[in-house]
């Protein structure tokens, strides 16, 4: 990635130098909101004008989602229908896993190298020389939102679909004023110290996406959080519907591309998007409209059968295990952060783990894009298998809650971790690009992982007896940690985790090992880095 320079210094490639220059925009304070919010939002519309981007904005044909639970998973239905259905499609999205390219998608592929840089240098450097000290460059995810506006109206896509980074009121995509329809998926307790402590104030931030008589969709939410939406709505003549989930039926006998019953909500909010952004734009006749309920066009089961997102209920083997041998190293990938996704993720671990003699599919890279490659076990063996939990999620998530919700489901599905190991991060927040990996250090602060610890030795001890042979004598090399208990073990870095889970495999050969990765999607996406180098 870097060549020599002159001096016999590494020289950064053109797109690491464009990526340091994305870093500098990071800002270093906390996500509390100790900013206001509102002034931050408005002076968008400056950086609009000072890109010259109003006209572009005002002519993409948008379909705007925001939510807590699912927006990912929504979009890419979305997008995957529409480009069955034979549109140019834009995607952004947040966060990324590997590169930073993977947010700006046209046509379902992640832009390429040469036209990120061409469109990123373009905003980039004009808004350096139109800033000064009273409107200064945009933060991060701001620049991320214009540039994708840039990307998608300079590409001509016919449909640009835009996901929400965080909220939805003061969000940087809500510069848009006029989306062909909006959507909402399900609402949960996320981002707290941003969005407020109810139900009522996040749906109230989430349902600032809406704009006068747009039609919006949602899905079935809490009563509490359903009243505001129905309120906010009724306030700006929006004609707000909700969406039941998808009946498998209507996919004629095939599966939808992302794993999961709750998959059927989101698939049932991007239906619902999709017709309606074809009727609006006179490609769907009202009479078809009515019909899709019953009825799903080949393109739209086609589109939701091949939808496909990383990190999201993901299922990959270890490729660096010595291929000679019987057993394996297998990543159960979900990026689940809140109190009902981590019920989800646990239900998709538990059921994808029953697997064990039969086919299991799991993705591998293939290029750019991941595709499905069958992995046969190894039939009429005795292998066991031991699942083993590697965690990690931000100190303002509270893992009293987390944690609990995450052993229980399992628990309820006959499943039991042999160990849990908790480590911190490999990216930094304040970095993109290559150089966004820390090296490991000795001195780094492992108090929160230590925190994490304690939460899950307490809940196993609280259910001692229930656990059926959760005991983790026979794993071996444990030294490795930095701190060894009962049922869990704290690592200073991936790296190490990653190398005690090979040399684990190396050593018992009668055994599987099925690792679940979650609690943050930043950790998902280091495990990514990591396993596919």
């Amino acid at each position: 990635m870097t060549q020599e320079g002159d001096n016999g210094s590494p020289k950064s490639s053109p797109y690491e130098e464009a990526l340091e220059a994305l870093s500098s925009l990071i800002t270093k304070r906390t996500r509390v909101g100790d900013v206001n919010m509102e002034e931050r939002f408005n002076v968008l519309f400056k950086y609009v004008k000072m890109l010259e981007l109003e006209e572009a904005i005002l002519n993409l044909k948008i379909i705007h989602v925001a939510g807590t639970k699912g927006k990912g998973s929504t979009c890419t239905f979305t997008e995957s229908i529409l480009r069955n259905c034979g549109f140019r499609t834009g995607l952004f999205t947040s966060p990324h896993l590997i590169d930073i390219r993977e947010r700006f998608r046209l046509d379902g592929v992640e832009i390429c190298e040469e036209k990120f840089l061409a469109y990123f240098w373009w905003c980039y450097d004009r808004l350096k020389e139109k800033t000064d000290d009273n409107i200064p460059m945009p933060t991060f995810f701001h620049f991320l939102a214009l540039l994708a506006f840039k990307i998608f109206a300079e590409e001509q896509v016919d449909v640009c679909i835009m996901e929400v980074g965080l909220g939805g009121k003061y969000d940087a995509t809500n510069v848009v004023q006029t989306p062909i329809v909006c959507g909402i998926t399900s609402l949960g307790y996320d981002h707290m110290e941003i969005l407020g402590n109810t139900l009522s104030e996040i749906a109230g931030e989430k349902a600032g996406i809406f704009k006068h008589r747009i039609p919006a969709f949602t899905v079935p939410q809490p009563d509490e959080a359903m009243h505001v939406l129905k309120e906010k709505a009724s306030h700006l003549n929006v004609p707000l519907q909700v969406t039941a989930p998808l009946d498998a039926k209507l996919l004629n006998g095939l599966k939808l591309g992302l794993e999961g019953e709750h998959q059927y909500v989101n698939a049932g909010l991007s239906v619902a998007l999709c017709s309606t952004w074809l009727n609006i734009n006179g490609h769907l006749e009202e009479t078809l409209l009515k019909q899709i309920q019953h009825t799903l066009p080949e393109q739209f089961i086609k589109g939701l059968a091949t939808a496909s997102l990383q990190g999201r209920a993901q299922i990959v083997r270890d490729e660096h295990v010595n291929k000679e041998i019987s057993n394996e190293v297998v990543f159960f990938l979900d990026g689940a952060h809140s109190p009902e996704s981590m019920e989800a993720c646990a239900r998709w671990f538990s059921l994808a783990i029953k697997d064990h003699n039969q086919t299991l599919f799991h993705q591998i890279p293939d290029h750019s894009n991941f595709s499905n490659e069958v992995m046969k076990t190894h039939q009429g063996e005795a292998q066991k298998s031991a699942q083993i939990l590697l965690f990690n999620c931000m100190s303002v998530r509270d893992p009293q809650v987390l944690l609990p919700h995450l052993m229980k489901t399992c628990a309820d599905h006959g499943v039991y971790f042999k160990k849990a190991l908790f480590v911190p991060g490999l990216s930094l927040y304040h970095k993109v690009g290559s150089h966004a990996l820390t090296p490991t250090d000795s001195n780094i602060d492992l108090s929160w992982q230590f925190t994490l610890q304690r939460v899950w030795e307490n809940l196993m001890q609280g259910n001692k007896g229930k656990n059926n042979g959760a005991a983790s004598d026979d794993l071996t090399g444990l030294e490795m940690s930095v701190s060894n208990c009962e049922y869990s073990a704290v690592f200073s870095s991936l790296p190490l985790v990653l190398n005690w889970l090979r040399d684990r495999v190396q050593q018992n050969q009668s055994t599987r090992f099925q690792v679940l990765v979650t609690g943050s999607i930043h950790l998902v996406g280091d495990v990514l880095k990591l396993i596919k180098k």
